[in-house]
Parts: structure tokens; sequence; C-alpha cells
């Protein structure tokens, strides 16, 4: 599924709370946690920041990219890798199928993404846990926090269903 013209500038707007660069520390991430918040990152950025914090994503998604330069990706043992191709401005069935079977897996699990990862944040808040918390990037912005819920769930299967 292609992203239409039409929705790129409501692909700009959070899903969640925008924590601003400035505030994004550990101690005001922990604000939108529980003890057994299911954490996923989208983004190789967000991901090493979460695992530098010592907060580590059950779910990472990422591709190796920050802002399309090339970049290491976050260090992480231990993790189940798993790779797919997602190229930029799409969401493929295969990228879809992998998220929810990455939700059965014992955690973490990381997602490598051949192309790019930053649309999947759709399919992973309708397919997350039901403590699930959703974090990632808005460009020269800050963090974008979502906690899953009905809602949230419903608002991304529309944009999904808007995508070609």
């Amino acid at each position: 599924m292609k992203l239409p013209d039409s929705l790129r500038e409501q692909m700009k707007i959070p899903l969640g709370i925008l924590l601003p660069e400035s505030q994004t520390s550990k101690d005001e991430i922990q604000k939108h946690l529980t003890e057994d918040s299911y954490i996923i990152t989208v983004g190789d950025r967000t991901t090493e920041k979460m695992i530098d914090f010592g907060l580590i994503p059950s779910l990472q998604i990422i591709d190796g990219q920050e802002r399309r330069e090339k970049r290491e990706p976050p260090k992480l043992e231990n993790a189940t890798e798993l790779t797919v191709d997602n190229p930029a401005a799409e969401i493929t069935p295969q990228s879809i199928s992998l998220i929810k079977n990455a939700f059965t897996m014992k955690s973490p699990v990381r997602i490598l993404v051949t192309g790019e990862e930053d649309l999947l944040v759709i399919p992973v808040c309708i397919h997350a846990p039901e403590n699930a918390v959703v974090m990632y990037g808005q460009p020269h912005e800050g963090l974008v926090i979502v906690k899953v819920t009905t809602e949230i769930r419903n608002k991304a299967q529309t944009l999904l269903d808007l995508m070609e």
C-alpha cells in the first residue's frame, strides 16, 4: 500500500503526545509508562535513545538510517532480529505480517527494514498489545509517545484504509 500525496500532511500530525526535543529525558518519558508497558520504538534514533536510557523496547523497528543518512544500528544484546523489505512511502503486506508475528515472540525483537520504517507506526498501532506505548521521532521537533487505545487503533486503521 502506497501513501497517496493527499495523506502526506496528515501523516505529519503526531498520533500521540509530542515531547519537545529539549524535554526528552528518561524522567519525562517514564511519566508516560507503567510497570508493564510494552515499549515499541520506530526509528533508529528513538530506539538508540531508549536503550541509552535503559528502557529496552520490546519491539524495535529500524532501518539503519537517520534523515536519509546511513548510520550504525543501535547496539543491543540478545534480541531476535528479523528483516523485511519496505520501500519508502509504503506499507507492505509482508511488513504487517512480520509485525503481527513479532508481537507473539519473546522480546526484545528488532525488525531491520530494508527501505524505510516511518509508516510502520500505523500497523504497529493497529496490532500492538493493550499495554503498548509506541515511540517515534517527529523530525526537528521531538519524540511522539502514543499509548495504544481503541481510539488510536481506529485512527491508525482509518489511515491504513486511505492508503492505495
